[in-house]
């Protein structure tokens, strides 16, 4: 493993979150001057006077107040056309695009597993990767990475009531016998052996999260409230996890967008918010980043009622160790310029998976992401 030498005694960790199904670029970070904008987007556009001025010729949509407060103070970097070339636009091969690094073949092995092998080859701790949600997360899926999968943190720890230690082999043999029968033996079974002990010990750890957790931040009563409250709780316990990981959604809005938009980024704003004061009350602030992405962006043009799926999209990056600003640029809107009416990014995604895991997580990024790739440079050094 090459690793770069760090400037804090705390480990980087990375909050990864997921905006599951497309969010629509145009809408999210508005080029509200832009006549071929309006042109564009006759229906589902953000009025201009409604828009969060970030410069003189892009702004925020007016559900995303609380980022757009955090990007004046510094910390958040808005990272434009990003992608991939000759864009796909299926959710599912996008998604694994992002997931794995492979654009060009089925991937097996998520950057995040990757990430997380290196950081811990010895598996000396199941929690250095969590995913908060009903599933694992291909990101984070790595042969012999253990990942801790939590869909109610309050629960999750359940199975440690059980014990002594001969009871839980009872219940792991048990497991084991459950699924012999229709995947018999060998390196299958014990591969979900080994993920049933690893299950076991990660709830064992988890398990203390809630117990230990004191805030005076009220989250709000919505999903991905509870995700950012459940990984603060974890965080905050110091179990040593580097790598987290939820989604949001579905901005999947091929209609009823503006609405529904709206709701998605105002409940995901506050939500991001809460969680990085949470942090702050804590002091465990300073050594957190949250990486915002979706699979692809939406088409130039409306629908007469949302968008349907485009290509070029927008990352963010927001934490104490961020250097603010745009980076990259704003993808032309002119009709020559598009592809099959979409955005053209032109800045690959694994560029930004550069960035992170070289000027943050210290390690050698050409394992991880495939390849070299030229990067922003939104991590304060």
């Amino acid at each position: 493993m090459t690793t770069i030498a760090k400037k804090t005694d705390k480990d980087p960790v990375i909050v990864v979150l997921q905006l599951s199904g497309g969010n629509d670029y145009l809408n999210t970070i508005v080029p509200y001057n832009s006549f071929e904008y309006r042109d564009y987007r006759p229906i589902v556009n953000v009025e201009e006077n409604d828009v969060i001025p970030v410069t003189n010729s892009v702004g925020m949509h007016p559900a995303m107040a609380p980022l757009a407060d955090m990007y004046k103070d510094g910390k958040m970097a808005i990272i434009h056309g990003v992608g991939y070339e000759n864009s796909v636009r299926s959710h599912f091969r996008s998604m694994d695009i992002w997931h794995t690094c492979e654009p060009d073949k089925l991937g097996t092995e998520g950057w995040l597993g990757r990430t997380i092998k290196d950081i811990d080859p010895n598996k000396e701790n199941v929690v250095t990767g969590v995913s908060i949600g009903p599933s694992l997360y291909r990101a984070l899926v790595a042969p012999g990475v253990p990942i801790a999968t939590v869909e109610n943190l309050d629960s999750y720890g359940l199975l440690t009531d059980i014990s002594p230690e001969d009871k839980r082999d009872r219940v792991l043999d048990r497991y084991k016998k459950m699924y012999s029968s229709t995947v018999g033996t060998g390196p299958v079974m014990d591969f979900l052996s080994q993920t049933g002990l690893d299950a076991l010990k990660g709830a064992d750890i988890l398990n203390v999260a809630p117990e230990m957790y004191s805030s005076s931040v009220e989250y709000a009563d919505n999903s991905i409230s509870k995700k950012l409250k459940s990984i603060a709780k974890v965080h905050l316990a110091d179990l040593g996890t580097r790598i987290f990981y939820c989604d949001h959604g579905s901005f999947d809005t091929h209609a009823n967008q503006l609405a529904s938009h709206r709701y998605l980024w105002d409940t995901a704003s506050v939500a991001i918010r809460d969680f990085f004061d949470d942090l702050k009350e804590h002091n465990a602030a300073d050594n957190v980043i949250m990486f915002i992405f979706s699979e692809f962006g939406r088409r130039v043009r409306d629908n007469g009622a949302g968008t349907d799926h485009g290509s070029g999209g927008v990352c963010m990056v927001i934490g104490d160790s961020v250097t603010g600003g745009e980076y990259g640029e704003y993808p032309s809107m002119k009709e020559s310029d598009l592809d099959q009416g979409d955005l053209v990014p032109d800045m690959d995604f694994r560029s930004v998976y550069t960035a992170i895991i070289e000027d943050w997580m210290k390690l050698d990024p050409v394992p991880i992401v495939g390849g070299t790739f030229e990067k922003p440079s939104f991590i304060t050094n």
